[in-house]
């Protein structure tokens, strides 16, 4: 039988600022996943995620990614229910995350799978310098705002509801 806990009423949970940021990050990451694949591999059709075979192995890497970026969301999301569920959700973290999570995406796509590994390119059969100068400076803005956002929340040390 559980025993009902009885707190001061002016007790406040303990907020946590890195769970915050890694649950929403995960969020981030899974959302920047799933716009370059439906912007950049389905609607634009400009590539796959593995351009280095035939189309239908490209068509499976998509759907790979797919599951990838679903599971993440998932996994994100229930460790962000999980942080509400014990009242410690530090929200200036959590977007901060959020932010993070979207740029980092976009940044190891851009540098890691479409320079390092090749596994695609941003686009075919046109010169690909501006694309990847796009690509990238478009990582550099969620990167901005999330490292702004994460330096205010530390700052501030506002953990709490905001």
């Amino acid at each position: 039988m559980n025993t009902p806990v009885h707190r001061h009423p002016d007790h406040q949970p303990q907020r946590d600022a890195r769970g915050s940021m890694v649950a929403c990050g995960v969020i981030g990451v899974a959302v920047m996943a799933a716009v370059d694949e439906i912007v950049f591999h389905q609607i634009l059709g400009w590539h796959h995620f593995y351009d280095r075979s035939t189309t239908s192995v490209g068509l499976v890497s998509d759907g790979l990614l797919h599951t990838t970026e679903l599971l993440a969301l998932i996994a994100g999301f229930f460790l962000y229910a999980d942080l509400r569920r014990r009242r410690a959700l530090a929200p200036a973290h959590a977007r901060a995350g959020f932010f993070l999570g979207l740029g980092i995406f976009q940044l190891f796509d851009g540098i890691v799978n479409h320079k390092l590994l090749r596994l695609h390119q941003v686009r075919y059969g046109v010169d690909v310098t501006p694309y990847d100068l796009a690509w990238n400076i478009a990582a550099a803005f969620p990167l901005l705002i999330g490292s702004l956002l994460a330096l205010r929340a530390s700052r501030s040390g506002r953990t709490g509801p905001s």
